[in-house]
Order: C-alpha cells, then sequence, then structure tokens
C-alpha cells in the first residue's frame, strides 16, 4: 500500500513496503526540469543534476561513488522536461547510510568553479554525442519544429551558448526559485522499517520551504506547429521522424492513445513494424512513441533506411495512417495491445526502483496515486469506437517532420 506522509516543512514523503524483497529504492524528485528554465538558462537543470555529483564540504566525488560502490548500490540521476529526480537502490540494510548522502549531496554539494568548468566540458561532449546519434538528433530536432516558441521543444541539455555561461550564482538562483519545499517529493519502495520514514523527517525538516518565487515557464501552454526541418550529414542512412499533437496527462483519453500507439508502431506487432520491417524490408528500425506532459503531448513516428528507401517508407507510413482513419483498427488488434499493455506495466512494477520512479512521479506530476487494479480496469475499459476516434483526430492534423539525410555526393 501506498503511503504519504508530509513533514512541517511541505516536503512529500511517498513510501510503499515490499517485503519480499531486499533491495530498497530511494528517489529525490524535483518539480524542476527544462520546462521551467528561461532562455539564458536552457540546461540549467541537467547542469545542476550533474553538479550535485561533483563532491559536497565532506565527501569528493570519488568518496560518493566509492561509498555506494561499497554499500553493492548504485547512485544516478536524471533530468526530463518537467522534474529532476536524483536515485539510489540499495541492499535494505544500507537504507540510513545511503539517505544520508544523498542528503548530503543535496544540502551541501560545493558548485565549484574548477568542477563547474570540468563539467560543462562534459556536458558539451554528452550533448555532440546527441548530435553524432541521428535517431536521437531527428528527435530532437523534431521537438523544436512542434513547439519552437515554448520551452517544452528545446533539449534537456540545453546549448554551447548558454552552458558556457552558468555559473555558481545562476545555480543558486535557479535552486532558490524551484527547489522549493513544495515542489520536493521523497519516495521510497522495498524492505524498510517505520523508523526509516522518521529518519528521512529528520535529514530534510531543516529545509528552509522557501516562498516560491517561481519565474516559470510551466504555466504556459505550448501550442503544436506543423512544419518541417532537415539537415544534411556524412551519414548512410537517412532518419525520419513525423510529429503529431498528443494528449496530456490528464486528459480522460489517454488510455485511448497509448493503445492506439501500440497498433501502430509500439510493438512488434504493429501496422509499422510487420508492414515496413517485416513484409518490405525498407527499415532495421521503425516505431511510434507517445509522450504526454501536463501542459500537452505528441505522437511521434520514427524510421531510419537507406536513402534510396527513403520515399518508399515515407509513403507506406502514410499509407498505413490513411488505412487506420479511414477503416479504423480491429478488436483484434485492440484485445492484443491491451494484453500488452498490461502485461508492460504490470511487469514493470516488480523491482522496487520501479515502484519508487513511479510513485514518486505521480506524486510530483499529478498529486495522485490509482492502484494497480484502477490502471488495469482503466486500459479492458477502453473502447474501439474511441481508439478510432482518437486516431482520426491525431492523424487528421497537419504534421511536423524532421530528416537527417546523408550528404549528396
Amino acid at each position: 500500500m501506498i503511503q504519504k506522509e508530509i513533514s512541517h516543512n511541505g516536503i512529500r514523503i511517498i513510501h510503499e513496503k515490499m517485503p519480499y524483497v531486499r533491495s530498497l529504492a530511494i528517489g529525490l524528485f524535483i518539480k524542476a526540469g527544462s520546462i521551467n528554465e528561461t532562455e539564458k538558462e536552457w540546461g540549467l537543470s541537467h547542469f545542476i543534476e550533474h553538479m550535485l555529483f561533483k563532491g559536497t564540504k565532506t565527501r569528493t566525488a570519488k568518496m560518493i561513488a566509492e561509498q555506494f560502490d561499497g554499500m553493492g548500490g548504485d547512485i544516478n540521476a536524471y533530468t526530463s522536461k518537467e522534474m529532476t529526480c536524483y536515485y539510489t537502490t540499495v541492499l535494505d540494510h544500507h537504507a540510513e547510510e545511503a539517505l544520508t548522502i544523498l542528503a548530503d549531496m543535496f544540502f551541501n554539494s560545493q558548485f565549484d568553479e574548477v568542477d563547474m568548468q570540468r563539467e560543462k566540458s562534459v556536458i558539451l561532449d554528452e550533448i555532440a554525442s546527441v548530435e553524432d546519434t541521428p535517431d536521437d538528433d531527428v528527435d530532437e530536432r523534431l521537438w523544436s519544429v512542434m513547439y519552437p516558441k515554448h520551452p517544452i521543444g528545446r533539449s534537456i541539455g540545453g546549448v554551447k551558448e548558454t552552458i558556457k555561461r552558468f555559473d555558481k550564482e545562476m545555480i543558486e538562483h535557479y535552486i532558490s526559485k524551484h527547489y522549493t519545499a513544495g515542489n520536493i517529493v521523497i519516495s521510497v519502495a522495498g524492505n524498510y522499517d517505520d523508523k526509516l520514514i522518521g529518519f528521512i523527517e529528520n535529514l530534510f525538516n531543516s529545509y528552509v520551504a522557501r516562498e516560491n518565487m517561481t519565474e516559470t515557464n510551466a504555466g504556459s501552454h505550448p501550442v503544436f506547429h506543423s512544419g518541417n526541418s532537415t539537415k544534411y550529414k556524412d551519414i548512410e542512412q537517412a532518419h525520419i521522424s513525423i510529429g503529431y499533437p498528443g494528449l496530456a496527462l490528464t486528459d480522460d483519453r489517454l488510455h485511448d492513445l497509448i493503445l492506439l500507439d501500440s497498433i501502430v508502431g509500439g510493438t512488434m506487432s504493429s501496422r509499422m513494424f510487420q508492414k515496413i520491417r517485416e513484409e518490405k524490408g525498407l527499415a532495421y528500425s521503425v516505431f511510434s512513441y507517445y509522450s504526454s506532459y501536463l501542459a500537452t503531448g505528441s505522437f511521434v513516428i520514427y524510421g531510419g533506411t537507406g536513402p534510396e528507401h527513403l520515399e518508399e517508407m515515407v509513403s507506406t507510413m502514410d499509407q498505413l495512417i490513411g488505412e487506420i482513419v479511414s477503416d479504423g483498427v480491429t478488436a483484434k488488434e485492440l484485445h492484443n495491445a491491451k494484453e500488452q499493455l498490461k502485461g508492460s506495466f504490470l511487469l514493470g512494477l516488480e523491482s522496487s526502483e520501479s515502484r519508487m520512479h513511479r510513485n514518486g512521479k505521480n506524486e510530483l506530476i499529478l498529486v495522485e496515486h490509482k492502484s494497480i487494479e484502477e490502471v488495469v480496469e482503466q486500459i479492458d475499459n477502453v473502447q474501439l469506437d474511441n481508439v478510432n476516434k482518437i486516431a482520426c483526430e491525431t492523424f487528421a492534423r497537419d504534421r511536423a517532420i524532421s530528416i537527417i539525410a546523408p550528404k549528396k555526393r
């Protein structure tokens, strides 16, 4: 059962016992992601995520890594468009030690100038690695086409011009705006004693619940734009991403869209995979995916193929989309998609880490926790007519296209 405590300073603690495991997963979730950044702060959420690993008043970066290795656990982090998460998974008897180090990183990171310069170089290499990976780059460029006037369309990592300007003052100002107690959730899942929750409260109750001074873009509504972006590189394959408007996380029709995604290109039995890869042999990689956030979402179709097959692949994609709009999906396709989605959902909850992430995200973003049974019931209750209706609504809109193709020789 998921339980919730609220510390006197407003920090929320979400915890779920799994007494049959020997692990404990702990996540520190902050409602601060790339969507919150001003143009000058582009990439700052991600930069701060990196810097919290670079040492505190009493621990060097090497010590932090060695201490987690010494516990047989790991520590990691990620930044998304809507949040930043620092998390660790350890054996249950190392819970207090792991939490102590995590709290030290959160409270006492030094943001040393030498470390910042070094980490800027690391992040610029990370950005370059995306640009060197066309299937990632084509997706980043698609988002900039779909939402050119909103930070949700920006890459999470930032750009060279902004990253080079980051300093300690900018970091501390951003933290004061967004790392507020009301924007923090601590999620715990696994095998733990009840006294651990009190230990967490004692660790974090000194955090000042600053009034939220948020200068944020999160409340503004992103407007989808159609358009095209083409980039030529010295590569062998052509890559294309096609984007349509999607649904926000709170939209009642979201499960309709999720199941449509499974049928269109989300699985090996999907129409895109079967027609383009299995029947025609046009691509090794072809798939669809959906992304949903509080304010908006998107539905994306991707394919990578030899440049001589690009036109045929896109034509086949258009043909399949046209057939779904005109003829609809079948009852068998919907049944299989439901079973696949339920299987993926339920199997994905068998680890303490997956439970911790699910609970933390749900509390931070939605402030809601649906039971497993409620989610399964929602999936089962999706009607064929509604899936076909959302397909027509989605694919009737003008689309955005991003292409990365080989240079003409």
